[in-house]
């Protein structure tokens, strides 16, 4: 019986990884799960996945050249998640490991995140609520801005972005969106280029996949591009993002506000620095964590084993022509 590890601690299992999926792995080999309130990593990963064949890891266990030069019997590192920058495709590559993300499953929950959090900025929405938790009773009224109406630039238009045009555009919102690698057929959106979608709209959402080309592409020159009266918002990676540059923008008036869903912070949350300035709307990283989007993902690695069982390459295989130890799991 093929024996998987998986690498989610306790509270990720209880709230992340679904137990009927661990049930339904069950059903395809012997499991073995973290069991503590660590995450797992180095040594800690390499004993626990001792003679296992597949990992199924969460997005904090890194695929390291170690785990895969110690791990014999390993065919396969599956991450449940889209995000596996913190794996070595070479060294599994080397090893005969294969590597397989799971598709994104979060574009509805990603995409509210990023209305939810334009709103709570526009109509300030978390001000109020501070206040009066402050004790402060009477509040002065003050004039907000509505959605409808109001214009919003989207960088980046995949799964993600598309959705977030889509529920603007039912807001009665006016939408652009900046992306070189697609062409836009969606004739109630725009397409424009990256000043274009800085310089004029209220709301600036930043949507783009963290790759070399797009790191710290928010920067200074961005910044200064965008209104005085436009507000940022990034659901995407902190690491697009110069954060001095930001601070300064929100502290010398050059943008309105930001609504930050991830940063440069523990495990990729907004920096306390940004999340403690007033014009700032800042949650921990949670626009993915619904329980359909934790669902979606988790079923998919029991299919993607259920798949290398029977023979079958997982759909996003990353490395399906360097994964030679694949055919022991079917020859057991």
């Amino acid at each position: 019986m093929v024996r998987i590890l998986i690498t989610h601690n306790n509270d990720l299992l209880e709230n992340f990884y679904n137990h009927e999926a661990v049930d339904r792995m069950r059903e395809l080999g012997e499991v073995r799960v973290n069991g503590t309130d660590e995450p797992l990593a180095g040594e800690a990963l390499i004993e626990a996945a001792k003679d296992c064949e597949i990992i199924v890891s969460d997005r904090l266990a890194p695929g390291d050249p170690e785990l895969f030069d110690r791990l014999p019997n390993l065919c396969a590192f599956l991450r449940c998640a889209v995000d596996i920058r913190n794996v070595d495709i070479a060294a599994a590559s080397r090893n005969g490991v294969l590597v397989a993300p799971c598709s994104q499953g979060y574009d509805d929950a990603v995409a509210e995140t990023a209305l939810g959090l334009m709103l709570m900025l526009a109509r300030r929405l978390a001000a109020g609520d501070r206040l009066y938790k402050a004790g402060e009773a009477h509040q002065p009224m003050v004039m907000t801005r509505q959605l409808a109406g109001a214009s919003v630039g989207v960088i980046g238009y995949g799964a993600i972005g598309r959705r977030i045009g889509e529920l603007a555009l039912a807001f009665k919102m006016a939408v652009s969106a900046y992306d070189p690698y697609k062409r836009i057929v969606d004739g109630r959106v725009r397409q424009a280029d990256l000043d274009t979608v800085l310089s004029e709209p209220d709301f600036v959402i930043c949507a783009a996949y963290a790759t070399p080309e797009t790191e710290r592409m928010m920067n200074r020159d961005a910044f200064a591009k965008m209104r005085s009266d436009a507000y940022f918002i990034n659901i995407s990676r902190g690491i697009l993002v110069d954060e001095e540059a930001l601070e300064e923008a929100l502290t010398s008036g050059g943008i309105a506000g930001a609504g930050l869903d991830v940063g440069l912070g523990i495990d990729q949350q907004p920096s306390l620095a940004l999340a403690k300035l007033p014009n700032v709307v800042a949650v921990p990283h949670v626009a993915g964590l619904t329980r359909e989007a934790s669902d979606h993902q988790a079923f998919e690695t029991v299919d993607q084993v259920r798949d290398m069982l029977a023979g079958k390459l997982p759909r996003l295989a990353v490395n399906p022509g360097q994964a030679s130890r694949l055919a022991r799991l079917t020859n057991r």
